[in-house]
């Protein structure tokens, strides 16, 4: 894909909508393609997060990982989801793990840069907080209620 194109699908895209076209212009720009096999693992609950990704087609799974026995899946997400918000907010390291469960591709976005870009324009990070914000809201309900239903403590909702 090039330059003009992810900014065309980004334009296009719900999560992106509504951002200016230097913003957009921007976006394309930190953006760059990444192919995963199926197992592969993108990162690490810990490590440190410095780049987000948009799936354009595959899947993958957000875990918890357990100290001893199965990881706990949070969300399978596919096409046209974002993957990653640890980037954002300090100390810039993963929540959770997230590994391919088919061969995929995604746009890989440089979050150091893109941070960078949000102290030096306040009204372009604004926009992207709110979005990742609702993302984050998502994904930890998501990890609340996936482990409601796997461990269904006693007097817990």
């Amino acid at each position: 894909m090039t330059q003009p194109s992810i900014e065309e699908y980004l334009s296009a895209h719900e999560f992106f909508a509504g951002l200016d076209k230097d913003s957009l212009e921007f976006l394309a720009s930190s953006a760059s393609e990444r192919k995963v096999e199926k197992g592969d693992v993108l990162f690490k609950q810990g490590e440190r997060a410095d780049r987000f990704f948009l799936l354009l087609d595959g899947q993958v799974s957000v875990q918890v990982p357990a100290l001893m026995g199965p990881v706990l899946e949070v969300q399978n997400l596919g096409k046209d989801q974002i993957l990653g918000w640890s980037w954002l907010i300090q100390p810039y390291r993963w929540s959770f793990m997230a590994r391919a469960m088919a061969d995929s591709e995604l746009l890989e976005f440089d979050g150091t840069a893109i941070l960078a870009r949000c102290a030096e324009d306040p009204k372009f990070g604004y926009e992207l907080l709110k979005r990742f914000a609702a993302l984050m809201s998502e994904r930890l309900d998501a990890a609340r209620q996936k482990m409601m239903d796997q461990w269904n403590p006693p007097g817990f909702a």
